[in-house]
């Protein structure tokens, strides 16, 4: 419709042609074609029961989606694109949970059939066996004889070669005597053998000739005579005579007989006859050889001779011993021999023994081995078998219970392509209805097969993945857990509503290792990084997505994937491999399939159109009051239990390992089973992998068994915790429902959960549990009601308080909703009731709300009506007291009813006393500190808050933090040169990142003021704070702004939000005023008088500033007071009192006092001179030397029930700053008008106004359900309104006529009414308008448009609506 008004000429040139819903017989056609491509996993009975279940999901997603968007003002569209998604995820589901399912049923099928096997194996083994056992026992009695045979032999052999061992010593020792003995007789001989040598060399000189002349001698000479008959006893001659001597010579062979002389046969007589014959002849060597050269040759012979044959004589004994020796050594070394022999021969018998020993053994060990082999087969199928035969049994069912699930696959795909199509927009409880209640039951009911109890986790995901999910930062709540489901399993990318961030946190630890890109929409290179993504399988994060996607990602959203040749993806044959790739903008770019786009919204409710649901996948991910509540347990009982939950989260993770580790061991053996080759009993690692599964299967059981008891007990002792998990979940609710009051007040479960942490450890401790959690929940709810206040606007912080009671009451059940909404909307009927009002002091609606409370509350005001008709005078003087809420009421039973209905008693007769009410009733409930905010203190909040935070001044008019700020700066060492400060405005956006950059990097503050005029450059400032990841500890940012509705989420959910702002209220304006007054100023005042005048300045302070909630009655004109106002008059007052002190003047300088404070500061900012004389009253009144009158006390007011006067100290001291904070603080927290000089009446206008506020307000934070309480729908009741308001307009005036009648007689009261006429038929036409629209709108006729959305939304909450109360006529007056 605004694209049509923008572009009127798109309307003009072109015919508009409007696309209704697709009708049912659309849908039914679509699925049946569609569907039927895949029939063969649809049974043919089942096929038109698909169909038309498809059919009616769709449809009921309408009503569905009415319904959401009346209770919870969510959108949620249903397009023919989901339809298809749902078909198409319905076809791909089933295909691959069948094919998952087949494969499952293969595997167990394979290895029943080796069980089967094994079983079979078993008795023919076992017969084998009994074969092969005989023969074995046969050839091992053969065995055993021939060892015996070899034993004996070896014995034998062994004996002989033993005692051969020890001839062979007893040789070996005799041939080294016989050595040793020769050696020394050879070396004896060796000194004669040369001389024998020489003589006998001596003789080869002798020839024959030699011979001849000397036996040609017939008398020889003596010594030649001498010589030859030695030579004839040598040679053994008997006669001894020169004629044997010449017969021995006369031999040819005489020389060679003698040089071959046995000389050692010579005898000892034969040596005694020529050593005797030689030593008569007494001749040397010499001398014969002058006598004969021939004597002197055998001379030389002879006496070799001789001399050997001494010598051989010495040695002889020695020689013999050597011949017995050798002989001996000749006998011993021959019967060796034949020992040896022996030996040989006895061992090349036991060789061949051996060799058939050998033989015997290997057939031997062969029948063994086979025998073993067959017992172990025998054992291993044993074992086989009983092993598996829990498993046998087991696989049996699974196999038997998977036949069955692919049967009911059929529904169970059904119900989780729905849930994965339709239902992420979806809160939890329409989730549970649509999915549980509805689909379940249609589907029960048309009888498609469906697994009972149907778990959507058991189809689409399993334990293991959902505990990485959890050890990844995803809450474990049913509806996060979903939201996994979703995110990971979707057909289109995920959208994801965030306000809390949990889904950005879980996305970032989840792909963190993948490398993930993260990018706004509004980053100038944001397509450069998602072209990089989609290339390179990367996943990509849109984050702080709001209402408008850039169209350049369309093609990414809708995953229009191209093949090379092809037009889609979807038109390839499949096989074909090609380059896919898609279009971005103008550019081609490849397409990775590992590529994730993710797209996440701070904004809690989004308005999206259509074309969101259909391009991606809208995911609600606000955490629900359960969700959080488990979360918070997880923290309170991991802070009070420490080991508990440590405890709990590695059962979590033992339970989810032993689970994975089960399904893992079972695999394994079906994967060895399956894949077991050959004879499956030699299989050692599948018996091994069998024993070991067992074992492990059987520990894993007993842990799982014992985990779930265990389980039971921990979350026993958990629920312990859970009322102050539960308390601090609706705490968080509160204080987020409160950004439909401002857009300012954006909180972040983030920070939400550091106030939980901090308010655990500041709750006192106690061992028994119950005073415990009421501890942690006291100290909890204050600290988040002092939070939550520090940033809020006054005007608001009544609002949170009653709403946090009301949420608090309503959890235990002290208050219900019905009540609530009486109280807030009252009797919105614009039918007056039949009966009438029976006094004139009721207001109308008063009357009209005492009759709906009566109807709607009949147990404790059934005879209201009743008695305010019978008892009309009591009534009326209750209704006249100024203070009705603190009175009883004239009836008596109405006193006891609950304080909630007395609220609603008050709220029929006395509008203006609600606001007083509501502040009564959250003391009453909770307690008076939740009626006093915490003052400002900016010391506590430098000390909360760290350099990740920055810290937002949300500014009230007439307010600066700055001069405060700098203070600050000076006490905690952080001085002027230390804060950079920065006044925001065009141009500045360079300069203020820069200076950011610095106070990071070196630790100093930064405050950014009026950051209001600069909200789009927020932007990157929020930018420049993610990219922040170790700043200096002692960097702090500081930011100041007015409140803007486009001010960042971003920034305002991570900072800590503080208002500046005078409280509402005098105690509390008085309370605030001097917690900012130094305790020094009154110890070091040297003027008694400093005190009391201090406290009177702080007094006219606040009444100045009170009187501005009063309107035209307070001031004409509305003032900035502020608190620089008030500490520039305490240094006048400090100025004047210390010159007084030191001049020693007793007077004091009242009329300079007044006119400074009164003319000038205060004086100075009031333009009126009403207001001016106000002022100047107000000195006369409060200023002089009466204040100090002991006589006749001074006081500011006094009457029956308060007196407000100037604290005393005790006598003789000085008063201090604890002296009036202690008086304050025993002030009541609301004050009459009387105070600050004005009527009583002064507060009706004003707190009656409050009241509607708060209501209107109350409204905007109530979830809008479709129940009005009439048993009619919404739109019907809105309808009946808009009829019964349409009924009731009068007819517009006829103008002219009316200018016809007066003609030219026009006075100036005439001008004004014709004025009044004629704005008086714009509004009964805009009004006619815009209800007859209404009607149309809400029958379907046309579209229903912000403004109507807005009428419908002010008619149903019975409120005026805006476009109505613009032309209604408004009289300001100019003065009070």
């Amino acid at each position: 419709r605004t694209r049509c008004r923008n572009f009127p000429g798109l309307v003009n040139n072109t015919s508009i042609d409007w696309f209704t819903p697709w009708p049912k017989q659309a849908l039914d056609a679509v699925a049946t074609v569609f569907l039927n491509q895949n029939n063969n996993l649809i049974v043919e009975d089942m096929f038109p029961k698909v169909v038309s279940h498809v059919v009616t999901t769709h449809l009921s997603l309408t009503d569905y989606s009415a319904r959401f968007l009346a209770r919870l003002r969510r959108p949620n569209y249903v397009t023919p694109k989901n339809y298809l998604d749902y078909i198409s995820s319905y076809t791909r589901l089933l295909i691959d949970k069948d094919k998952l399912v087949v494969g499952q049923c293969e595997r167990l099928e394979s290895g029943m059939a080796k069980i089967k096997e094994a079983r079979e194996q078993l008795a023919v083994l076992s017969a084998k066996l009994d074969t092969q056992k005989v023969i074995l026992e046969k050839k091992t009695r053969e065995c055993d004889e021939l060892v015996q045979t070899i034993e004996t032999s070896t014995k034998t052999a062994n004996t002989k070669k033993a005692s051969a061992e020890v001839a062979a010593k007893e040789i070996e020792k005799q041939s080294k005597v016989i050595a040793v003995e020769k050696k020394g007789a050879e070396d004896a001989l060796a000194e004669a053998l040369p001389a024998l040598e020489a003589a006998r060399l001596a003789l080869d000189d002798l020839d024959k000739n030699d011979v001849t002349e000397i036996r040609s001698f017939a008398k020889p000479p003596k010594a030649v005579q001498s010589v030859c008959e030695c030579v004839v006893v040598v040679k053994g001659i008997k006669e001894i005579s020169w004629k044997s001597a010449k017969a021995m010579m006369s031999d040819p062979g005489f020389l060679m007989q003698l040089k071959t002389l046995d000389v050692d046969g010579i005898t000892g007589n034969q040596m005694k006859q020529v050593k005797a014959t030689l030593k008569t002849m007494d001749t040397t060597y010499d001398e014969m050889k002058q006598i004969s050269r021939a004597g002197a040759g055998l001379y030389k012979f002879v006496t070799a001779v001789v001399g050997y044959c001494e010598v051989a004589r010495e040695i002889k004994p020695k020689r013999d011993l050597v011949a017995n020796l050798e002989k001996e050594f000749a006998q011993a070394k021959r019967s060796l021999d034949k020992t040896v022999n022996e030996v040989k021969n006895l061992e090349s018998q036991l060789e061949k023994l051996g060799a058939q020993y050998k033989e015997a053994m290997s057939e031997k060990e062969q029948l063994r081995e086979e025998a073993d082999l067959m017992q172990r087969r025998l054992v291993a199928a044993d074992k086989l078998i009983s092993g598996l035969s829990s498993e046998n049994e087991r696989w049996t069912k699974d196999l038997a219970a998977l036949k069955i699930k692919r049967v009911k696959l059929l529904g169970d795909c059904l119900l989780g392509a729905a849930f994965l199509s339709y239902l992420g927009a979806f809160s939890v409880d329409f989730r549970m209805e649509a999915f549980e209640q509805d689909w379940q039951q249609k589907i029960k009911e048309a009888e498609i097969p469906m697994t009972e109890p149907f778990k959507l986790e058991e189809l689409l995901t399993d334990d293991v993945e959902i505990s990485k999910w959890n050890s990844e930062g995803l809450p474990p709540d049913e509806l996060s857990i979903q939201n996994g489901i979703l995110t990971t399993q979707a057909s289109r990318f995920p959208y994801c509503i965030d306000p809390q961030e949990q889904a950005i946190s879980w996305i970032k630890h989840k792909e963190n290792d993948h490398n993930l890109k993260i990018c706004t929409m509004n980053d100038p290179d944001f397509l450069k990084h998602l072209e990089m993504s989609i290339k390179y399988g990367f996943p990509f994060l849109f984050k702080d997505c709001d209402e408008y996607l850039d169209p350049v990602i369309d093609n990414v959203l809708e995953k229009n994937i191209k093949a090379r040749g092809y037009v889609n993806r979807s038109q390839a044959p499949k096989g074909a491999s090609g380059r896919e790739f898609i279009m971005l903008g103008d550019k081609e770019v490849d397409y990775d399939p590992n590529f994730r786009l993710y797209l996440t919204s701070k904004l809690p409710n989004p308005k999206l159109t259509p074309s969101h649901f259909g391009k991606s996948m809208v995911i609600n991910y606000q955490v629900t009051l359960k969700g959080l509540e488990d979360q918070l347990l997880s923290v309170i009982v991991g802070f009070e239990r420490k080991e508990l939950e440590e405890n709990r989260e590695r059962l979590i993770q033992e339970t989810s390992h032993n689970k994975k580790l089960l399904k893992d061991l079972e695999d394994a053996l079906l994967r060895e089973l399956a894949t077991s080759t050959g004879n499956m009993l030699d299989n050692v690692e599948l018996v091994q992998t069998l024993e070991e599964t067992k074992t492990k299967a059987t520990e894993v059981m007993e842990k799982l068994t014992e985990a779930v008891r265990t389980s039971a007990d921990i979350e026993k002792l958990r629920d312990g915790y859970r009322p102050a998990a539960k308390r601090g979940a609706i705490l968080f609710f509160v204080l987020s429902d409160m950004a439909t009051v401002s857009p300012m007040y954006q909180y972040s479960l983030a920070n939400y959960l550091e106030v939980f942490k901090i308010s655990l450890k500041k709750s006192i401790p106690d061992s028994i549990l119950e005073k415990r959690l009421r501890n942690i929940i006291d100290t909890l709810t204050y600290n988040v009601y002092n939070y939550a206040c520090t940033g809020l606007f006054e005007k608001h912080k009544l609002l949170y308080s009653f709403q946090m009671t009301v949420q608090i009451e309503l959890n235990e059940s002290r208050v219900n909703q019905e009540e609530l909404n009486f109280f807030i909307k009252g009797n919105i009927s614009l039918e007056k009731s039949k009966r009438q009002k029976p006094h004139k002091w009721m207001p109308d609606q008063g009357w009209e709300d005492v009759i709906k409370l009566s109807e709607v509350f009949p147990d404790d005001f059934g005879n209201l009506v009743d008695e305010v008709e019978k008892n009309g005078k009591k009534w009326q003087e209750w209704y006249e007291l100024e203070t009705p809420e603190r009175s009883s009421f004239p009836i008596n039973s109405y006193n006891s009813v609950s304080p909630i209905r007395k609220l609603l008693l008050l709220r029929c007769f006395r509008v203006d006393r609600v606001f007083r009410a509501m502040q009564d009733y959250v003391a009453e409930t909770m307690g008076e500190k939740y009626n006093k905010p915490p003052v400002i203190n900016f010391e506590a909040i430098f000390e909360t808050s760290s350099p990740n935070v920055p810290i937002v001044f949300i500014l009230s008019p007439g307010t600066e933090p700055a001069n405060d700020l700098m203070k600050l700066a000076d006490r905690v060492g952080m001085g002027t040169s230390k804060l950079k400060m920065l006044a925001m405005g065009q141009g500045q956006e360079k300069n203020a990142l820069t200076l950011l950059e610095q106070c990071v990097a070196r630790g100093l503050w930064l405050l950014l003021q009026n950051c209001h005029l600069l909200v789009k450059w927020l932007r990157e400032l929020e930018k420049a704070l993610e990219k922040i990841t170790k700043p200096h500890p002692d960097f702090r940012l500081w930011l100041t702004t007015d409140p803007t509705p486009d001010f960042p989420i971003g920034i305002l959910q991570r900072s800590m939000k503080v208002v500046t702002e005078p409280p509402n209220g005098l105690m509390l304006n008085l309370r605030s005023t001097f917690f900012k007054i130094p305790s020094g100023a009154f110890a070091d005042a040297v003027h008694d008088s400093f005190g009391p005048l201090v406290f009177v300045l702080a007094f006219f302070h606040a009444v100045v500033q009170e009187r501005r909630k009063y309107g035209k009655v307070g001031w004409n004109i509305p003032y900035d007071f502020n608190e620089s106002d008030f500490q520039v008059c305490m240094q006048i007052v400090d100025t004047y009192l210390t010159k007084a002190a030191e001049q020693r003047d007793t007077k004091l300088p009242w009329n300079s006092l007044k006119y400074l404070i009164g003319e000038v500061m205060y004086g100075g900012r009031a333009i009126d001179s009403f207001d001016r004389r106000i002022l100047n009253t107000y000195m006369d009144e409060y200023m002089g030397d009466f204040i100090f009158d002991t006589f006749q006390p001074f006081h500011f007011f006094k009457n029956s029930e308060i007196d407000y006067n100037i604290p005393q100290p005790k006598e003789g001291e000085r008063p201090t700053k604890e002296t009036y904070s202690e008086y304050i603080d025993s002030l009541p927290i609301s004050n009459t008008p009387e105070v600050f000089g004005l009527h009583l009446n002064a507060e009706i206008g004003y707190y009656t106004q409050q009241a509607k506020d708060v209501w209107i307000q109350l409204i905007e934070m109530q979830p809008q359900t479709g129940d009005t309480g009439t048993g009619i729908s919404r739109d019907d009741f809105i309808g009946n309104i808009a009829q019964d308001v349409l009924s009731k307009l009068p007819q517009p005036y006829d103008l002219d006529k009316i200018r016809k009648k007066y003609g030219l007689d026009v006075s100036p009261t005439t001008v004004v009414l014709l004025q009044e006429i004629e704005r008086f038929n714009n509004l009964i036409n805009r009004m006619e308008r815009s209800l007859k629209e209404l009607k149309r709108a809400l029958a379907g006729e046309v579209g229903m448009s912000a403004e109507l959305d807005e009428v419908s939304k002010a008619l149903f909450n019975g409120q005026l609506p805006a476009i109505w109360r613009k032309l209604a006529p408004r009289y300001p007056e100019n003065s009070g």
